[in-house]
């Protein structure tokens, strides 16, 4: 069953040259060469195209939209025309209005493609990466640039290696239990605002603001850093997340889960993750709850739940 809630999501439909090229210059060792009036061109696909057939002419099925990657192959192309020929071809590309131009392993683009390049005011870069390893690094950036987004009321922990995402009403003690388990030995990757992002078939990846990385605001204590108290393995950047907890006060006859077969989940970003609900009552340790199904969590992403095989062993003996 799943457990549905409304979430504002933010749906990433196109990123522009020149955020590309600020964010990732250092990593994928870019320098601008030509077209830098074209920055603000838009790329809208987050794959990579080699234009090969283009440059022979062959323009069907031609991904416009995306990013133009120009090997080894491509400039040894471009190098055996003569000017004329050049210009032909790379206006006709250029005429389609790529939203930019990448030459790898660093070599030297001609000064007729310079000069294209800045007609046509589209951005001409190039990395000193290899074709192979630029393809792979850029994609998996452009992954993340256009994963949707969204943000849930929450406090997300690492309890040994599994993200565990506690949530529920203001004041139920989700800081408070993520204080505790933080002193155990776990780690916090955001407190009461966890923003979380869909990296394709990877899941769920959840991390908190710039702004509030390390600190935790405790009632009665205010706002605590928890790196300088606890250390800075204490802190995490972003975290996968594997499990739900919502926190629920207590009431007299509430419906409470007494043998774990029934399992319940959260959809987020179309990705179901497991939940569990703990009620809240004085008296019980809810960071060491969390703690242990955290770890229950764990087992089950091995291959071993033990609801299901005391159940299979209940029916066994029942059966005899």
């Amino acid at each position: 069953m799943a457990k549905q809630q409304k979430l504002n999501t933010k749906q990433i439909e196109a990123v522009s040259v020149r955020e590309f090229f600020d964010s990732f210059k250092e990593s994928l060792q870019m320098d601008l060469v030509a077209g830098e009036k074209g920055l603000d061109k838009t790329i809208r696909e987050r794959s990579l195209n080699r234009p090969a057939l283009a440059l022979t002419g062959f323009f069907k099925f031609f991904a416009a939209k995306r990013i133009q990657l120009f090997g080894a192959g491509e400039m040894a192309f471009l190098r055996d025309q003569n000017e004329k020929e050049e210009t032909r071809v790379m206006t006709a590309i250029l005429e389609r209005n790529v939203p930019c131009i990448i030459v790898s392993r660093n070599l030297a683009p001609s000064k007729t493609l310079k000069a294209l390049a800045n007609k046509y005011k589209t951005p001409l870069i190039r990395s000193s990466l290899k074709s192979k390893t630029f393809t792979t690094d850029a994609t998996i950036l452009l992954e993340e640039k256009f994963a949707p987004r969204t943000h849930i009321h929450g406090t997300l922990v690492d309890v040994k290696g599994i993200g565990t995402l506690i949530c529920g009403e203001s004041g139920v003690g989700k800081s408070e239990c993520a204080l505790a388990l933080i002193e155990r030995g776990h780690s916090l990757v955001a407190d009461d605002l966890t923003y979380i992002k869909r990296l394709s078939d990877r899941g769920l990846m959840g991390s908190c603001s710039e702004l509030s990385r390390g600190y935790m605001e405790c009632r009665g204590l205010g706002i605590i850093n928890i790196a300088e108290l606890f250390g800075v393995r204490s802190v995490r950047l972003e975290k996968r997340i594997d499990l739900v907890i919502n926190f629920k006060i207590w009431s007299s006859g509430m419906n409470e889960e007494r043998t774990g077969l029934e399992e319940t989940h959260m959809e987020v970003l179309g990705i179901k993750v497991p939940t569990v609900e703990i009620p809240v009552r004085p008296g019980r340790d809810m960071a060491r709850l969390v703690e242990v199904a955290s770890m229950v969590q764990a087992l089950k992403i091995m291959g071993h739940d033990s609801a299901a095989k005391f159940n299979e062993r209940l029916i066994a003996h029942m059966t005899k």
